[in-house]
């Protein structure tokens, strides 16, 4: 049988078409725009999503039996605002993950309504990013659309929305919403009622394997479809990308080097750290996950690359950097604010460290390296929790990059694994619509068959003694320039 994976990015959808074996048969990638009304604002229209998903699909099958079809599974980028009223249209252009409008409401939330509480409720902490700030901003900035909404509901789920008719999310995806009461599985009154919204405007909860529903008739006709398609809850792009790393029951380690950045630490025990410096969610194996988030990552080497540098030949401006763990040069990567662990939308990027002989190639270095100390910086609440991590798995554009991927293993001081398939996301999707069709009895037996480690990057003592020194620098650097960014 044949398992579709849709990985709902936030620069394209990409569409994976997998067999039972987890042989990927091929890959599809269609973008879409992104819209930035005003600075630090992020969104983008839903409608563009299905239209290019639709596309995808049919481009995606176009060679194969579509008859072996049996099942669509999701990872999506996490937090949006969907809105929809009572006509199922949308209301306004979604508001994304990396938008920062909510300080305002963030600073309620965390100042007013209480840290202390919104732990207590949900397990996390507000961010500017998460959902219910962006609820309460469009309550107080747009009652008039406020008061249409029918239905809440996040990116991926809209294309499920529109595949099966079941209006419906995961526990790993509505985590991140800071609705759900993430130890107990379910929608959290309190935080229903501090937002202005009812149970019946959001979506129903399953786990990530969980069939919804099946894909509508007139679909499968335009598709060619001849059998019964069953459409998978899926996950948020970070647990999908674990599946699909095979980053699954306890204590394993995923680094995601995507648009954001992430490491991911699997668990079978519910876990929060004292200062909700790390996200505590719902696993899309069952079970839960702590992870650390950063907005900009691969990102960051983009905007350098393309915009500072005027280039497209990623890996021609990395062929000369060899002086590892000796530049003196840092790089603060926080061009659209920070998430984890500071939680501040002000913060901003910045080099410093620069002097007469500092070299293009130094630049570039203190990029990749920042982005890497960054990732540390979450590594480091981790360890606080005394969850003993020796190696990670590591996917997302920039897992591509040899050299990034000798600085993460280095200045992370971990073996870092690279797997068969780097598709993270769309793989994770396709594992667990196999999961939800019966081809497996879990999600961790479909991950400890599928995904197979092909290679394993070993940190240097020397280089790791090197970017120890290093990082115990920059890390000094960001509580000494904060103020300057507000």
């Amino acid at each position: 049988m044949l398992y579709i994976g849709i990985d709902l990015g936030t620069s394209a959808v990409k569409l994976l078409l997998m067999d039972q074996d987890g042989k990927i048969h091929k890959i599809v990638s269609k973008e879409y725009p992104l819209y930035f009304p005003r600075p630090g604002w992020s969104e983008q229209r839903p409608e563009d999503w299905w239209e290019q998903t639709v596309a995808g699909i049919q481009e995606l099958t176009s060679e194969c039996d579509k008859s072996q079809v049996a099942g669509i599974g999701f990872g999506g980028q996490m937090h949006g605002l969907v809105a929809l009223d009572d006509q199922d249209r949308v209301i306004r252009p979604a508001i994304l993950w990396n938008d920062g409008r909510t300080v305002k409401e963030t600073d309620y939330l965390n100042e007013v309504i209480g840290r202390d509480k919104l732990s207590e409720y949900t397990a996390n902490i507000a961010f500017a990013g998460f959902t219910a700030p962006k609820i309460l901003w469009m309550k107080e900035n747009e009652p008039e659309n406020f008061e249409k909404i029918q239905k809440i509901m996040l990116p991926k789920d809209y294309l499920a929305y529109k595949l099966s008719g079941t209006f419906c999310t995961d526990y790993s995806d509505a985590s991140g919403m800071l609705l759900l009461d993430v130890k107990n599985r379910c929608w959290s009154g309190e935080m229903m009622a501090i937002c202005g919204v009812t149970e019946a405007q959001l979506p129903k909860l399953f786990e990530s394997y969980e069939v919804v529903g099946t894909l509508k008739p007139e679909l499968a006709g335009t598709f060619g479809f001849t059998g019964e398609v069953k459409i998978v809850a899926g996950a948020g792009d970070n647990a999908a990308a674990a599946v699909g790393t095979g980053t699954v029951g306890d204590g394993g380690c995923n680094i995601s080097l995507g648009t954001s950045g992430t490491i991911f630490i699997s668990s079978k025990e519910f876990r929060v750290d004292d200062n909700n410096a790390l996200h505590s969610f719902d696993h899309a194996d069952g079970g839960y996950h702590l992870m650390g988030c950063m907005l900009s990552a691969a990102s960051c080497n983009k905007w350098w690359m393309e915009e500072i540098l005027k280039t497209e030949d990623f890996a021609k401006e990395q062929e000369n950097i060899v002086k590892l763990g000796e530049n003196q040069v840092f790089y603060l990567p926080y061009l659209m604010g920070e998430r984890s662990p500071h939680n501040d939308p002000m913060a901003r990027a910045m080099f410093i460290g620069m002097s007469m002989d500092t070299t293009r190639e130094e630049m570039t270095q203190a990029v990749l390296e920042g982005v890497a100390f960054g990732l540390r910086d979450s590594l480091e609440v981790a360890r606080s929790l005394n969850i003993p991590i020796e190696r990670t798995k590591i996917c997302g554009g920039g897992a591509k990059s040899p050299l990034w991927k000798k600085i993460i293993a280095n200045v992370m001081n971990l073996k870092v694994d690279v797997i068969e398939s780097e598709e993270g996301p769309g793989y994770g999707g396709a594992i667990l619509a196999a999961v939800g069709c019966g081809e497996y009895e879990s999600v961790e037996a479909a991950a400890a068959k599928l995904v197979k480690v092909v290679d394993t990057v070993e940190p240097e003592k020397e280089l790791a003694a090197k970017y120890e020194e290093r990082y115990q620098k920059f890390r000094r650097i960001y509580p000494t320039v904060k103020e300057l960014f507000r």
